[in-house]
């Protein structure tokens, strides 16, 4: 196995592994390794079955299915697995799905700067995500550092959020678009608490924990709490700290969500573009629920 460096800390690309055999454990060991270095890790030409990409994602750790039973599953399970994803603008049948379908709205909502699960109380490690159909423009999925990102703060700002907790809810960005989801939809899961400053566990690295999920910042009011989750998302985003992935059918990018925050681009929804993700569950608890 070779492992490139896309920049001295954050990226790298994996090669001269084939993904679609079991996992040894001295190779899982490097992976993990690396993923705790770089956070991103690219392994190109990997062309993986439901069955072999949910098969790597159990080597790195149990695989989280809450998202399906909870919400997916209520509106389609084209590809009639709990543990796999669908991350298309496919319908049901497997054809491009119109304009307003629950599907290719979902993909507008990708477009926010997020870490998988952070509205979760058992929140999401690694996200595994692998191409099927990658569209002729745009369709990228940008990460950025979020270990970076803290390390960029003034001495004020890192005084001012060092003991901030956010609350996290899976529906804020979508409420924010005025996507028409039911209660029972925007109920499903509980919103969560998180500090904004959190150690990575791999490296020991304090990172900046905001996202778009972040709808409020304990102790502050409501609108100027939003305005300083704003005001960080944007920091995090600064193109300094952004990698991004034009992809390839085959590739497979695998995300440690602790440590990174991605979100997809703009595409032409009348273009077919597929992948199937694979998210490992991690072992670190919010600080306790709130369901308001």
């Amino acid at each position: 196995m070779q492992i490139e460096a896309v920049t001295p800390e954050f990226v790298a690309r994996v090669t001269g592994i084939d993904l679609r055999e079991p996992i040894t454990p001295a190779d899982r060991k490097t992976i993990v390794s690396a993923a705790d270095k770089y956070a991103v890790l690219v392994f190109p030409g990997q062309y993986l079955s439901k069955e072999e990409l949910v098969a790597f994602g159990h080597a790195f750790g149990q695989v989280d299915t809450t998202l399906q039973t909870k919400l997916l599953n209520h509106i389609q399970n084209r590809l009639g697995t709990d543990e796999v994803t669908d991350i298309s603008n496919l319908d049901a049948e497997g054809r491009v799905a119109a304009p307003d379908h629950w599907q290719t709205i979902t993909t507008i909502g990708n477009r926010f700067w997020h870490s998988d699960g952070s509205y979760k109380e058992l929140p999401i490690r690694y996200s595994i995500l692998n191409a099927v159909t990658a569209v002729g423009y745009g369709g990228e999925t940008q990460y950025a550092d979020l270990r970076a990102a803290y390390d960029a703060l003034d001495d004020v700002t890192r005084n001012l959020i060092a003991n901030k907790v956010g609350r996290f809810w899976s529906h804020n960005t979508r409420d924010q678009l005025k996507i028409p989801d039911s209660e029972a939809e925007r109920s499903a899961f509980p919103k969560s608490r998180w500090p904004m400053v959190r150690t990575h566990p791999g490296s020991g690295r304090k990172l900046l924990w905001c996202d778009s999920k972040c709808c409020e910042i304990e102790g502050m009011s409501v609108p100027e709490g939003r305005a300083l989750v704003h005001e960080m998302i944007e920091h995090i985003g600064q193109r300094e700290r952004v990698y991004s992935h034009a992809w390839q059918a085959g590739d497979l990018v695998m995300a440690d969500n602790r440590a990174a925050v991605h979100r997809g681009r703009r595409f032409d929804h009348a273009e077919r573009r597929e992948m199937r993700r694979v998210e490992t569950v991690d072992d670190v608890r919010s600080l306790g629920i709130v369901d308001h």
